[in-house]
């Protein structure tokens, strides 16, 4: 039977684009980062493309989590705002901003007419962000991709086909264009990378991948010239949340300091993207015109080839590397608070902060791996949606000859467990045994506030409930928070327990604690209990009992 092509785009279409968009760039990352010579030859542009198409799905997954069937603008906008928290080197951050633009277009409209506007409007946005544009580009293959999208036949499947193959037309003409892809004999590395997102849209509107591309890629191994013979000596990378008059004071200030300027987004919050000679002027520049975070310094001459970062960092993650020698061992944990990742670096790890909706890409979690400096390495997770995430991090690092064990923790409280018990004289295996059951041995809990109406394992909950989840599941709705806690509680105890865990948010009622530990006093005598403050952006209460 033949199959019946979508006359208009669906959240779900969206969801499978950025799978298949991510298996693509997964497949072809390698051959990227090798032709990657501009606008610096540091062979991180696919890793980078990887990188920023997996937190835009990650986005929309989380969307889907929240909804069964999500609405598809609140999904297009997912992907784009996705994509910009995660945008990664110049490419990248390029890329976020061709999703942006594509959504905005795509939010009023879902047919072949609104695609193919769409992706005028991506072109038209990712140019102007760029502060000197340039042929031969990533934007020269999507301005092709626009034109050609724009002729012909007005179906969503036929529209989606004829911006691949502009878009692959144009970067087979890219050396003629840009000369140090000529010397170098390859295509611009940017380029190819859109070239595979637009494959993947290709397949997902019509269910069939177009022909790929066998022949080897043009000049796959390339002479690179070094990082450090020309041009600035460290990319700088940060989110901003700034007002639009702000941004554009920064795009000059940023635009004298150096080259290879980006600043993509809108509507208060920015990815700015540059490179630079004086890192700490582009983010002093950033801090005077708002809020800087995830502030990411990159030197090109010790990145260390694809998707390397000497001197990369997160804000808000702890931990440093001696220069010259890698230490014995060392535990690299994400945290859900501040409150948490002080502690946990207080006992030795190195932290990565996850934010509320921002969880850390795999690139994050190989810099923290880095960052720890040892040729051992456990790894925390602490969150059952990053064990893929965690698993791609160690897989990539040991390449490198670090020897990471992943410890699947579901939960901080079973990271907090599992550092308690870490011994680093110990043999390698044995620590990590230990950990894992430490880890395995604490049950989980959690307390928060529903934001919406929603069908849970306990019932249905309405806007402002107050939900007590057990190892992940919904338990226990309820109106008021420390009755609810204690009914969490009870039920976690039920099953025995030596040890209670509490960790509350900065804005807990100020007397839940206390509450709480008065409350195993008085019902299970033999039960110890400890309270750690989880700060500002942590869950409002997480419980642990071993």
């Amino acid at each position: 039977m033949p199959q019946t092509l979508p006359q208009a785009l669906d959240s779900a279409v969206v969801r499978s684009w950025c799978s298949l968009a991510l298996e693509a760039l997964g497949r072809e990352r390698e051959e990227i980062d090798s032709i990657n010579v501009y606008p610096v030859a540091d062979g991180d542009t696919g890793t980078n493309l990887y990188l920023t198409v997996e937190s835009a799905s990650q986005a929309v997954e989380a969307v889907f989590a929240a909804i069964t069937v999500p609405d598809f603008a609140d999904t297009v906008r997912a992907m784009a705002h996705g994509a910009l928290i995660g945008a990664r080197g110049n490419s990248g951050t390029i890329l976020s901003q061709l999703l942006r633009g594509m959504s905005e277009v795509l939010a009023e409209g879902r047919d072949g007419d609104h695609l193919a506007r769409a992706l005028g409007r991506a072109s038209v946005s990712a140019r102007e962000a760029v502060a000197h544009p340039v042929e031969g580009t990533i934007l020269t293959v999507a301005a092709a991709a626009a034109s050609a999208a724009a002729e012909g036949s007005r179906d969503v499947a036929a529209v989606a086909r004829a911006a691949y193959a502009g878009a692959r037309t144009a970067l087979e003409a890219t050396p003629a264009q840009l000369a140090v892809l000529e010397r170098a004999g390859v295509v611009d590395a940017g380029g190819r990378g859109l070239v595979a997102v637009l494959g993947a849209l290709v397949e997902a509107v019509s269910g069939q991948a177009p022909a790929r591309d066998r022949r080897a890629p043009r000049g796959a191994a390339p002479v690179l010239e070094p990082c450090s013979a020309a041009g600035p000596a460290y990319e700088v990378i940060y989110l901003l949340e700034a007002d639009r008059a702000a941004v554009t004071r920064l795009r000059e200030r940023l635009d004298a300091l150096g080259d290879s300027l980006v600043v993509v987004g809108g509507d208060g919050l920015w990815n700015v993207h540059v490179h630079v000679d004086d890192a700490g002027a582009a983010v002093e520049a950033g801090i005077e015109a708002g809020r800087p975070h995830r502030i990411r310094i990159t030197h090109f001459g010790t990145s260390g080839g694809a998707g390397g970062h000497g001197a990369a960092g997160r804000a808000g993650a702890s931990g440093t590397q001696a220069p010259g020698e890698r230490a014995g061992r060392a535990v690299v944990a994400v945290l859900p608070g501040e409150g948490l990742a002080r502690l946990c670096a207080e006992a030795g790890a190195t932290t990565v902060l996850a934010r509320p909706g921002e969880p850390p890409a795999s690139g994050e979690l190989v810099d923290a791996i880095r960052r720890a400096g040892a040729r051992e390495v456990v790894l925390l997770p602490n969150d059952a949606a990053l064990r893929h995430t965690a698993a791609a991090a160690a897989e990539q690092v040991r390449a490198e000859g670090i020897r990471v064990a992943l410890v699947p923790t579901r939960a901080a409280v079973q990271g907090i467990a599992a550092l308690a018990v870490h011994e680093p004289e110990r043999r390698f295996d044995e620590d990590v045994v230990a950990m894992t059951a430490a880890a395995g041995a604490t049950r989980y809990g959690e307390l928060a506030v529903a934001e919406r109406q929603s069908f849970t394992s306990a019932g249905v909950c309405q806007a402002g409930d107050v939900l007590g989840l057990i190892d992940g599941d919904v338990a226990v709705i309820g109106q008021d928070v420390r009755a609810t806690a204690v009914t969490v509680l009870n039920r976690m105890l039920s099953a025995g327990g030596e040890l209670v865990t509490l960790v509350l948010a900065e804005d807990a009622p100020e007397d839940l604690a206390a509450r709480l530990e008065a409350h195993v006093r008085g019902t299970h005598l033999a039960v110890d209990t400890v309270t750690y403050p989880g700060g500002p952006q942590a869950p409002l209460l997480l419980i642990g009992v071993e």
